[in-house]
């Protein structure tokens, strides 16, 4: 049997720079985040180690691998232990199919900034198996065998459930109209003009993926899993050390997914008028690209983080509420929109006017509802009052 080097070698150096990438990634976006929090609540942050404390990182993450490795006497230990590392391999499988940098649309001879090139189920792969990174939770919440934690893990399932519709009615618009389920086709159908973006033309949809996904990676304000007011940590009460890093090191991994999905999907992901055209060989336009997709990244990744020192956390009512009240039927009325605008073979750009339409009168309906709430709530007090005065 021969050895196809050709095919080889792109592979494995994309392996190597994803899994190589990550854990410094993990690492230092704990860093960022300190320092955005510490912006936001108004001080310093990490300054200490090293320069402008850059090296703060590497000393908590030397620290991590030194602490002794706790592992209480109530757990059940063969799954106490594995449960960590199934959401890790989830999230590093899930970035097996996500270009992280520019990749033609075709397979061909050459690196590709893509560990698994060319799968045209791409975007149902990550779908299947991101959503089996719940396991991690669930099965690590039932092994520490200690109430709170197993409160967590049942709040992540039924998260985990509930968003993973809206995300699927998402996806189906720019799927219909691309035809295809590889990411990389879908990333260079946008790559005629800012106006081919999907955001512009699938607004509605932009909206429900990012806060489906968001909602996905256990992220404030929906961190109700591991809320720690009510539940001391969650499902990682009794964990501690390298088998907690994992837990965190996850999040992270499903969080820089969640921002290359968002690029790639809805903002031209690589493509940018007047610095990027169809892609090339040439060593430049490569990096171009790649510049231009990690700035789309960073600014997302920075956004999430954002959100998590702006928002507070919901309620698990309004955590259900907003998925089986709020997304799912605002995606079943993108999906028909897209469905009368296929039908009639209409400009794409009704689905634009369709979104507004839509995000405008459900707004309406909101505060209507929400001002006959506060009315009710009102006539209720007043009753009480007359009848105890």
């Amino acid at each position: 049997m021969t050895i196809d080097w050709n095919f080889l070698w792109p592979l494995g150096a994309a392996m190597v720079i994803v899994l190589g990438f990550v854990p410094v990634a993990g690492l230092y976006m704990t860093f960022i985040e300190r320092k955005l929090a510490a912006y936001v609540q108004d001080r310093v942050g990490p300054n200490r180690v090293g320069p402008l404390g850059l090296f703060q990182s590497i000393a908590d993450g030397i620290k991590i691998f030194l602490k002794e490795q706790v592992i209480p006497s109530h757990v059940h230990k063969s799954v106490y232990l594995f449960a960590p590392t199934i959401g890790l391999m989830c999230a590093m499988l899930s970035i097996a199919v996500v270009p992280y940098g520019p990749a033609n649309a075709e397979p061909g001879p050459g690196f590709r900034a893509i560990i698994a090139p060319g799968v045209d189920i791409g975007i149902l792969f990550l779908l299947a198996i991101s959503s089996l990174s719940a396991y991690g939770i669930i099965l690590g919440g039932w092994a520490s065998n200690n109430k709170y934690s197993l409160f967590g893990a049942t709040r992540a399932c039924a998260q985990f459930i509930s968003y993973e519709i809206p995300i699927g009615l998402s996806l189906l618009g720019i799927i219909a109209m691309t035809g295809s389920l590889n990411i990389e086709k879908l990333v260079a159908a946008q790559g005629d003009g800012i106006v081919n973006w999907n955001f512009w033309w699938q607004p509605l949809a932009a909206l429900i993926f990012f806060v489906a996904a968001l909602a996905e990676s256990n992220r404030l304000p929906f961190d109700l899993s591991e809320c720690e007011q009510e539940l001391v940590g969650g499902f990682h009460t009794e964990y501690s050390g390298i088998k907690f890093v994992l837990f965190a090191l996850a999040e992270y991994t499903h969080l820089v997914t969640v921002s290359f999905l968002t690029v790639l999907l809805f903002f031209g992901g690589w493509h940018f008028p007047g610095l990027t055209g169809p892609v090339d060989a040439t060593v430049a336009g490569f990096l171009i690209r790649w510049v231009v997709l990690a700035v789309k990244v960073s600014l997302v990744v920075a956004f999430i983080m954002q959100l998590r020192w702006t928002l507070p956390r919901f309620r698990y009512d309004q955590l259900m509420g907003l998925a089986w009240k709020g997304l799912i039927p605002l995606g079943i009325l993108n999906l028909l929109g897209l469905v009368i605008v296929l039908t009639f073979d209409a400009s794409r750009w009704w689905m634009t006017i369709l979104s507004v339409a839509i995000l405008v009168l459900s707004g309406m309906a909101n505060v209507t509802m929400a001002q006959k709430r506060i009315q009710r709530k009102a006539a209720s007090r007043m009753a009480m009052e007359t009848q105890y005065s």
